[in-house]
């Protein structure tokens, strides 16, 4: 029910593998030229490959060891066998393996581009502060725990306000809520800020006295809601030296986001 706040993140292409036992291969190192990691059937495998790799692993959390090195060679020189078996075999002639490769390319290139384009975008400590306190403001300054029954129709949000007006625990009620990640906890959403929810369920929220329900149905683009509020407790929102790594993350994807637009509007498309 609680509305997900979506962002454009950085494309990114990681190249995942799977490490072979240590200490493996190690022989054919010294018939591998000095720019190259091994040779395979004679051709070589370029050292700035294991570096793409190596670096992953280590983004990962991996400790740069011999080790794991000894893996990366390994991983490489395994994929140079597959890789020389299916051009044997002609895979890299067919047309779907061909578009695949295509798009593989692509996405690299694009990430590439726009993790440089991220990173040439210029924050300042006022453009911080600007966006932590708009942030701040949306959110507000109260946490509500609310719950609520979620129903196709209003006549049917009608009838269950009406239940509730005999005594009817909200409970055993929300049973028969759409909302499946609250139904089984009687329509329980937790805490959560006003901006967490869609305006017209905020909006009513917000309105009730604690312990109190909608005495009237509230519509949404989800369907029609009958919501009670549990508590109301103060938010207490982190300082901005905390968060401000995470802000600076932000503005650069808003930057790069704003970017992709511009290039799109620009381009000539027939």
């Amino acid at each position: 029910m609680k509305r997900a706040l979506l962002s454009t993140s950085l494309i990114a292409l990681s190249a995942a593998f799977v490490a072979a036992p240590a200490g493996a291969a190690d022989k054919d190192a010294k018939a591998a030229p000095k720019s190259a990691v091994a040779t395979v059937n004679g051709k070589a495998i370029p050292a700035s490959r294991a570096d793409v790799l190596l670096a992953n692993q280590l983004a990962q959390g991996q400790a740069n060891t011999p080790e794991l090195q000894a893996a990366v060679r390994e991983e490489l020189v395994r994929r140079e066998v597959l890789a020389q078996e299916a051009q044997r075999k002609g895979t890299d002639k067919k047309t779907d393996v061909q578009a695949q490769l295509d798009l593989a390319r692509q996405g690299v290139l694009i990430g590439a581009y726009l993790n440089d384009y991220a990173r040439g975008v210029k924050i300042s400590d006022d453009d911080v502060k600007k966006e932590y306190e708009g942030i701040r403001g949306a959110l507000g300054d109260k946490e509500y725990k609310a719950r609520h029954i979620l129903v196709e129709q209003e006549g049917e949000a009608k009838d269950i306000i009406e239940k509730l007006k005999k005594g009817e625990k909200f409970e055993d009620l929300a049973k028969a809520s759409k909302d499946p990640g609250s139904r089984e906890r009687g329509g329980d959403l937790g805490w959560a800020n006003k901006a967490s929810y869609v305006p017209p369920f905020a909006e009513a929220m917000a309105k009730l006295e604690k312990g109190a329900y909608t005495q009237a149905p509230v519509q949404s683009n989800f369907g029609w809601h009958v919501i009670q509020l549990d508590d109301v407790r103060e938010l207490k929102a982190p300082a901005l030296d905390d968060v401000k790594a995470q802000i600076v993350q932000r503005l650069r994807q808003q930057a790069v986001e704003k970017h992709i637009l511009e290039l799109r509007a620009k381009a000539k498309v027939e």
